[in-house]
C-alpha cells in the first residue's frame, strides 16, 4: 500500500447539487466514465473500482501520457476516488457488493451479462437496495438478438447509419472526431440517473437505467431520420453542407475556411449585398432556400471562387459586423484559446499528485447557485483503496496483506 500514498490530506466534500449522491462507478473506457464524471463535477461521491495491476484500459491509451497514465485516462476522470481491488477475491467482491447496496447510484458497462456472473449485477443489488438506481451501458442494450454481442463506439457509428451521413459528398463515409457514440450513450445516462433519482424522491423507488451506444446513435439521427420518414429517400453526405439549407458549410478562404449559416432568405439577401454579390440576390435560382438547395452545387462554385480571394479574417468580420453567422475553422488550439470559451471558463487546472498543474475541459452544466466544479484531479490507481476499505471495517494488517498478494493496490 505504501507505493501510492495519497497526496490529499482529505477528500474535500463539493457543496454541489448533488452533493451527499454516492455513486459506484464499475465501468471503464468512456461512456461509463464520462457519465459518472458528470455527476461528479455537479457534487455527487464517486467510487470508481479498478482492477489492481492495470487499472481502467484508459490509464494505458496512450501516448500521450501524463506521469503514469495516458491523457486519454485524465480527461474523464476527474473527481472521482480509485479503489483498485481484484473482485476474483471473495472478500473483495463482498466488500465492493456492500458498496453496491449502500450506493444511490451504481453505474456499469460490462457486456450484458458479465455484471450478474460478478455477483454485481441488478437483480442482486436491488435485492438489498430496492432504492438503488442502476445504469447499465452496453453496444446493443440489456434486450434484442444483439444484446450479448460486443459494443465499440464505431460499430456503433456504423450500424446506427452516422457514418453514411459523415463525410465528403461522393467520398467514404467517416467516423466523428470524437467518440460521439461513447459520449452520447454516457450523456443520456446521466439523465437518465437523474430522472430516475427524481423517480425514487416520489416512490422511494429504484430502477434499472438501460442505455445503448447503438440507441443513442439512433436517437440523434433526429431530423434526418424524420426526412427519410417523409420521403423514403436515404439520406447522404454532405460534407459540412447541411441537407435542407443553403448555403450552409464551409467555404475556402484565401489562408483558410470560413463556416456560414445562411438560415433564411432575409439572411440571403444581407449576405449577398456585404459580401459585393449582390446580383445574386435578384438570380431566380437562387431567391428562396428551396431554389438554393435545388442548384447548391451551381451556387457554392460561385462562393467559393469569391470567396478565396480574401483570408478567413476579412470574412468573419464583414459577415459578422452585418449579422450573419460566420465563425472561422479553428484548430483544437484555436478553440480552447478563444476568449468566449475562456471566459466562459471552459478550460480549469488542477493539481495532480504526479503531473503538477493539469488542464482539463470544464463541465458545461453552468449552474448559478450550486456551479459544477474541477475540484480533484484525476486518482492514481489505487489512490483511495485504504481509506475507502478501511470505512468497510478492514484493518491495517487486513489491508498489507492484500496488498502483498496483489488483490489490491
Amino acid at each position: 500500500m505504501d507505493d501510492h500514498p495519497s497526496p490529499r490530506s482529505a477528500w474535500r466534500v463539493h457543496e454541489g447539487a448533488l452533493r451527499g449522491l454516492k455513486v459506484l462507478d464499475l465501468s471503464r473506457i468512456l461512456s461509463g466514465p464520462f457519465c459518472t464524471m458528470v455527476l461528479a463535477d455537479l457534487g455527487a461521491d464517486v467510487i470508481k473500482v479498478e482492477e489492481p495491476r492495470r487499472g481502467d484500459d484508459t490509464r494505458m491509451w496512450g501516448p500521450p501520457f501524463q506521469g503514469q497514465d495516458a491523457s486519454y485516462f485524465h480527461s474523464v476522470n476527474r473527481n472521482k476516488r480509485s479503489l483498485a481491488v481484484d473482485l476474483k477475491s471473495p472478500v473483495l467482491l463482498e466488500r465492493v457488493q456492500r458498496l453496491a447496496c449502500e450506493a444511490d447510484v451504481v453505474v456499469e458497462n460490462f457486456r450484458p451479462g458479465t455484471a450478474e456472473r460478478l455477483g454485481l449485477g441488478y437483480a442482486r443489488i436491488s435485492a438489498s437496495n430496492p432504492g438503488v438506481v442502476y445504469a447499465s451501458i452496453s453496444g446493443y442494450g440489456q434486450t434484442g438478438p444483439y444484446r450479448r454481442s460486443p459494443g465499440y463506439d464505431a460499430i456503433a457509428q456504423a450500424l446506427s447509419g452516422m457514418m453514411s451521413i459523415t463525410g465528403e459528398s461522393g467520398g467514404d463515409p467517416v467516423r466523428f472526431g470524437v467518440a460521439g457514440a461513447d459520449l452520447a450513450a454516457g450523456m443520456f445516462t446521466a439523465i437518465g440517473v437523474l430522472s430516475a433519482l427524481h423517480h425514487r424522491e416520489r416512490t422511494g423507488q429504484g430502477q434499472l437505467v438501460d442505455v445503448s451506444l447503438l440507441d443513442g446513435q439512433i436517437a440523434w439521427l433526429s431530423y434526418v431520420a424524420a426526412g427519410y420518414f417523409a420521403t423514403d429517400e436515404i439520406p447522404r453526405r454532405y460534407g459540412s453542407a447541411h441537407p435542407t439549407i443553403a448555403p450552409y458549410q464551409a467555404l475556402p478562404t484565401s489562408d483558410g475556411y470560413v463556416m456560414v449559416a445562411v438560415g433564411n432568405d432575409g439572411l440571403w439577401r444581407t449576405f449577398t449585398q456585404v459580401t459585393g454579390l449582390g446580383e445574386l440576390a435578384e438570380d431566380p435560382r437562387y431567391v428562396t432556400n428551396p431554389d438554393r438547395v435545388r442548384h447548391r452545387e451551381d451556387l457554392i462554385g460561385l462562393l467559393g471562387k469569391h470567396f478565396v480571394t480574401e483570408p478567413t479574417s476579412h470574412w468573419t468580420q464583414v459577415l459578422g459586423e452585418a449579422g450573419i453567422p460566420v465563425a472561422p475553422i479553428n484548430d483544437v488550439r484555436q478553440a480552447l484559446e478563444h476568449p468566449q470559451v475562456q471566459a466562459r471558463e471552459m478550460v480549469q487546472e488542477v493539481v495532480h499528485s504526479e503531473v503538477g498543474p493539469l488542464r482539463q475541459v470544464a463541465s458545461p452544466i453552468k449552474l448559478s447557485g450550486t456551479p459544477a466544479q474541477v475540484r480533484e484531479a484525476p486518482p492514481v490507481l489505487g489512490e483511495h483503496t485504504a481509506d475507502i476499505l478501511g470505512t468497510l471495517g478492514m484493518t491495517e494488517q487486513q489491508l498489507r496483506e492484500l496488498a502483498d498478494s496483489g488483490a489490491i493496490r
